[in-house]
């Protein structure tokens, strides 16, 4: 059976609907950056979704061509995730989205090193014909967090947020944002599929002795 990060690490990718602390270890992740509306058709934040699957995909079936990838074992593809912040503001403001920047982001397995990725960019390009070059090898060292999940609309999370902020101040903790630390969100449902209502998102945001 696929090994699947989202039912093996629980703790990261499955918390209660209600805000809990949590230490998140040094990860590594195929990412583009870009800056804008998510919304927008046909923008860079939808084109960053396509480039992050082209390259998860490729290294995934990797085991079915001549490129064998040391300590490769068969898994699930986890989860797109992003990071997101906007310049000159504490937290995130939903009303103005064009000024989002982010990191779109997938987690690599912990046996794809640099030289793997590399070489999935140049298969992708060459078999895809597509540019991959905006595509990095990003590592985050995300540390102490305090995460929640939030069902709902993405435009509903600061109710959820703010729940989590009073949490944190109990515990004896402030949010930490700002480079490079950024609000987290985790995506556990497809927005084409899913109603609004019923989205599943991990949210995650740093925070650090107050």
């Amino acid at each position: 059976m696929a090994f699947d990060y989202k039912k093996e690490y629980k703790e990261f990718y499955m918390p209660k609907n209600k805000p809990e602390l949590v230490t998140v270890p040094r990860m590594n992740f195929i990412a583009v950056r870009g800056e804008g509306d998510p919304n927008e058709e046909e923008g860079a934040y939808k084109q960053s979704i396509g480039l992050l699957y082209g390259i998860a995909f490729t290294i995934k079936m990797s085991k079915m061509g001549d490129h064998r990838i040391e300590g490769y074992f068969d898994y699930v593809v986890p989860p797109l995730e992003g990071l997101w912040w906007q310049k000159g503001v504490a937290g995130i403001d939903y009303v103005h989205k064009e000024n989002f920047q982010w990191i779109s982001m997938i987690r690599l397995p912990e046996f794809v090193a640099r030289e793997d990725f590399d070489w999935a960019v140049a298969e992708a390009a060459a078999k895809k014909k597509t540019d991959f070059s905006k595509v990095e090898f990003f590592t985050y060292d995300e540390g102490l967090c305090v995460q929640c999940m939030h069902i709902g609309s993405y435009d509903d999370e600061p109710a959820t947020i703010e729940v989590m902020d009073a949490f944190a101040r109990e515990q004896g903790y402030a949010a930490d944002m700002g480079g490079p630390r950024y609000h987290h969100e985790i995506y556990l449902s497809d927005a084409r599929r899913c109603r609004p209502e019923n989205l599943k998102t991990v949210i995650r945001h740093p925070i650090c002795i107050s």
